[in-house]
């Protein structure tokens, strides 16, 4: 069974991005952790539009077992992210690599956890994994 991972804007600087936050490791030792228990693709952008596009392309097949997303600041603010999460027909886990709780205010809401089906938060890239076997055998 496939999963798809989704990384959100500024995830594509992890290793290198505040390590004191988001760790030293680099996406690509979690996508190892994550191939051990399922097929994964990857896809990190940027560009807001290009993650819907991303979840609207993938949302109706059922070759996937669902879709892990780090939706990054837009998790915070993203209407449009959390209607098109809404509109498909995998289910999602909202994943962070740090617990956003124990942040900023701005970080404590979430518009796209009531239109997922769990999140996971604060255990850094290990959270991925956790992510992706709550899928493949939740």
């Amino acid at each position: 069974m496939k999963v798809l991972i989704i990384n959100g804007p500024n995830l594509n600087l992890l290793g290198r991005r505040e390590p004191e936050i988001y760790g030293s490791q680099t996406m690509d030792h979690a996508l190892g952790l994550c191939s051990e228990i399922a097929e994964i693709e990857y896809f990190q952008s940027n560009h807001e539009g290009e993650l819907i596009d991303k979840l609207h392309q993938v949302g109706f097949n059922s070759d996937y077992a669902g879709i892990v997303l780090n939706a990054g600041a837009y998790t915070h603010t993203s209407l449009a992210l959390a209607d098109a999460i809404a509109a498909i027909e995998l289910p999602v886990v909202e994943v962070h690599i740090s617990n956003v709780h124990a942040r900023e205010e701005i970080r404590h809401r979430s518009l796209i956890s009531p239109v997922c089906r769990g999140v996971i938060a604060g255990f850094g890239l290990y959270g991925y994994r956790l992510g992706v076997e709550a899928l493949v055998r939740g």
